[in-house]
């Protein structure tokens, strides 16, 4: 969401002293210094109801000229490739302390807690769920301040009630994963509302209208969803300074540096289609983009080392000055150069160990990524012992940045729309151009089919 924020004013005050909220998010960067704003309503800086991520914990907080209440979980959610179901549970009328206050994330009630001073019994919140202006992405006051970065999905709000985890979630049998109830059976209450349903619709599904409009910033629609995770680049590989933006689908590599940003996920066997974007930089005197674009077997010493793309025995990357494929520091050529604006296709076939590039949906080197073994046009690669991840960095040291934007199926390239969607047998992500047949998005259900 980053500067988006959504806002809401009730058309009057609900029930405060028993509600549940219950959402789903993908963070796109560690919460440190700055809190990251769920949801809240307030009057000032010292007045409010705020429920934000602290440093990576997790809190609800009444400050009312001093602490009313505050629960914060002791444990940090850092992962920044999959999704969080959380649950708060607020219910002042209960007899029992700590049952006024409840946290849950991904299905677990947290007992665990950085702070745990609780509602006063029959506590009404001041400021959530009045007739006041409520926002969700942001902090109240002060808006677009402590943004969130990430993505937000199936956001439930019931007034009046109080409800478990397990209202809206379950774990699954096979695989012991918490995962998503698309359809919970609970109650709304007056100011209740259900949106962010499968898509970016601030259009209230709980049948009670409390609909939510844009505040500000764009409100982008994304495949990935806690049913189907899809991958980015990974911030937390970043040991040279890389900036990351738009949910981590876009890095800016500075000056004198070579080391890029991997995907999240990785790959062992199957075959997978993503796109990459050269979205600008610095050029040389010929008006050249240092850029590598590929896959790599190990990114994590590629990192450490602030090696480039195609300088290991595992990493094989597409270079935009010259059109060359490097490959344990050798350069072969192959394709066309590329520069500010092309698109980069790979089709990684790890069942035959095959690699092929196309530019602006053009397959080069006469690239046939259906030919299976025969690898009509391919760069052939090594089995890695550890899989493979998707690519993209500098190639030089020495005063050329580079900016790249992926588009691993969610459709876009930062908050632009693909231009023409292109055919995709797997069903599974909307890219550019067409999808080779037998190849999917790297995903959670890509790499399950």
């Amino acid at each position: 969401m980053a500067s988006t924020y959504l806002t809401k004013t009730f058309a009057q005050a609900g029930n405060r002293r028993t509600f549940t909220i219950s959402y789903w998010i993908k963070m796109g960067q560690v919460s440190t210094g700055a809190d990251q704003a769920i949801m809240g309503a307030a009057q000032d800086g010292s007045n409010s109801d705020d429920l934000y991520i602290h440093t990576g914990r997790l809190n609800f907080s009444g400050y009312y000229g001093s602490t009313a209440y505050q629960v914060r979980t002791t444990a940090k959610y850092r992962d920044l490739s999959g999704w969080y179901h959380h649950v708060i549970r607020f219910d002042s009328t209960q007899s029992t302390a700590s049952d006024r206050l409840r946290l849950y994330v991904n299905g677990e009630l947290q007992t665990a807690l950085d702070s745990n001073t609780y509602p006063s019994q029959n506590l009404e919140t001041t400021y959530f769920n009045t007739a006041r202006q409520h926002t969700i992405g942001s902090i109240a006051y002060g808006v677009p301040n402590l943004a969130f970065n990430g993505s937000m999905s199936h956001f439930h709000f019931c007034d009046g009630y109080s409800y478990g985890a397990d209202s809206f979630g379950s774990t699954d049998s096979t695989t012991g994963e918490w995962k998503l109830n698309t359809s919970p059976s609970v109650s709304y209450g007056t100011n209740g509302f259900f949106i962010l349903k499968d898509g970016n619709s601030v259009t209230d599904q709980s049948g009670q209208g409390n609909n939510w409009s844009v505040g500000g910033g764009t409100l982008t629609k994304t495949e990935d969803n806690p049913s189907n995770v899809f991958a980015t680049f990974n911030p937390l590989q970043n040991r040279q300074g890389n900036s990351f933006s738009y949910g981590n689908n876009k890095v800016d590599i500075p000056q004198a540096k070579y080391f890029g940003a991997a995907s999240t996920l990785g790959m062992y066997s199957g075959k997978y289609y993503c796109e990459i974007k050269l979205t600008g930089g610095a050029t040389d005197g010929s008006g050249n983009y240092k850029s590598f674009i590929g896959i790599s077997g190990n990114p994590s010493e590629q990192d450490r080392n602030n090696r480039y793309l195609g300088q290991d025995s595992y990493s094989y990357g597409y270079q935009g000055e010259g059109g060359s494929v490097d490959n344990a520091a050798s350069a072969t050529s192959y394709g066309n150069s590329y520069t500010n604006g092309d698109i980069i296709g790979i089709a990684l076939d790890l069942d035959n160990n095959k690699l092929y590039f196309s530019k602006n949906g053009t397959w080069q080197n006469s690239g046939v990524p259906t030919s299976g073994s025969t690898g009509t046009g391919a760069v052939s690669i090594g089995t890695s012992p550890t899989g493979f991840w998707f690519f993209a960095c500098s190639s030089s040291s020495t005063n050329y940045a580079t900016n790249h934007s992926a588009n691993f199926g969610n459709g876009y390239f930062q908050q632009t729309a693909v231009s023409s969607a292109g055919t995709n047998a797997s069903g599974n992500g909307i890219f550019e151009y067409d999808v080779p047949t037998g190849y999917t998005a790297l995903s959670t259900k890509g790499l399950n089919e």
